[in-house]
């Protein structure tokens, strides 16, 4: 029975590819992006690297769907860049469960393959970013050259003010030197008047000498003065004591104490 009679009698056709995959094909996410198009086609097989750096791929399902998937696998983006696909057909032999991926040691597992994918869509997002920015680039130069204009006419001012400042600060010296004139006269007046200050100190030195003199006399004077004080009053506190010896005396006489 012939293709056109299986599908008029409502029988669906199955069948294997196996395909032999060149190009730039290992370790940029392209075996995770064929088991999503095989399992959105509802396929069964597997896919995995080879050592050549081909990838391998066995699909089993509907003739139509395999057609479907083989176009899908031809894949040329930022990443993944197919140059040659080897096909090979044979009936479906129901091996398979589900379509998955044959990883080696060392390969990477699906999350990495999932990672790549986001990563191309990253450089994508960049490369229309870059585009959206250029434009921006354009505008910002744009406005730079309008700002480059007004500095010049503002340029154009200063030097405009610095010329009428440099005839102010003519002015400015002119009066600057008149002061400093006048601050010569006022140092020589300090001058004469620390001279004078000077010799007044000098007199106040001598009168001060003088009166620590008397000064030393008097301190003299005092502490003999002291000293003859102290000598009295010894004699009248022994001369006390006598007559206080003779009361006691007189009173334990007469027998009071």
């Amino acid at each position: 029975m012939d293709r056109a009679k299986y599908k008029e009698h409502g029988i669906i056709m199955t069948m294997k590819l196996t395909a032999i995959v060149s190009g730039k094909v290992q370790e940029v996410g392209y075996r995770g992006r064929v088991m999503d198009i095989a399992i959105a086609f509802g396929l069964k097989g597997m896919v995995e690297n080879l050592k050549d750096g081909r990838v391998k791929i066995i699909a089993e399902g509907e003739e139509e769907k395999i057609k479907w998937f083989e176009s899908a696998i031809d894949i040329k983006n930022s990443l993944i860049v197919v140059s040659s696909i080897e096909k090979g057909y044979s009936p479906a032999g129901g091996e398979f469960e589900k379509f998955g991926k044959l990883v080696g040691k060392g390969e990477t597992d699906t999350r990495l393959d999932t990672a790549a994918v986001y990563l191309k869509e990253l450089v994508f997002a960049v490369n229309n970013m870059n585009d959206n920015l250029g434009g921006k680039m354009d505008q910002m130069l744009g406005k730079q050259d309008l700002m480059l204009s007004k500095q010049d006419s503002l340029l154009d001012e200063v030097r405009s003010m610095n010329d009428n400042l440099g005839g102010k600060m003519d002015q400015m010296l002119g009066k600057q030197d008149q002061m400093l004139g006048k601050q010569d006269q006022m140092l020589t007046k300090q001058d004469s008047l620390l001279d004078e200050v000077r010799s007044m100190n000098d007199n106040l030195g001598g009168k001060m000498d003088q009166m620590l003199g008397k000064q030393d006399d008097l301190l003299d004077e005092a502490r003999d003065a002291n000293r003859k004080l102290g000598r009295v009053q010894e004699k009248d506190i022994v001369e006390l004591k006598s007559d206080m010896a003779e009361v006691k005396s007189a009173l334990k006489a007469k027998g009071i104490i």
